[in-house]
């Protein structure tokens, strides 16, 4: 008989190197936001120690939603699909309105 503690799941350690990467709610996620939004621009973010490659979606009203997306690649297939631009958020940032809106996000909630 194996004796499973109550607690044992959160001592795992997760094997360095490895990284959860996207998977069908991810994109299910993006895709479900970006129909439902106009104006949907995506910003890449490039892969990191921490993270796998993420895409973060900006409406035109500067609402924002960050998921993994797998790679640059992955994000421009998702853009072409649905008529959305995409861009590398290390050459060209991110925009003001992202910045604006959650800023008004915050002293709503203050």
């Amino acid at each position: 008989m194996v004796r499973v503690g109550l607690f044992d799941s959160l001592r795992r350690k997760r094997r360095p190197g490895r990284l959860r990467g996207p998977n069908q709610g991810d994109t299910r996620h993006l895709g479900e936001w970006a129909d439902s939004r106009r104006g949907v621009e995506a910003y890449v973010e490039p892969k990191t120690t921490v993270t796998d490659t993420t895409v973060v979606l900006v409406a035109h009203d500067g609402e924002w939603t960050r998921r993994r997306i797998g790679s640059l690649d992955a994000a421009q297939q998702f853009g072409r699909k649905r008529g959305i631009p995409v861009y590398e958020v290390t050459k060209v940032g991110y925009p003001r309105r992202m910045r604006e809106y959650t800023q008004r996000q915050k002293r709503a909630q203050g």
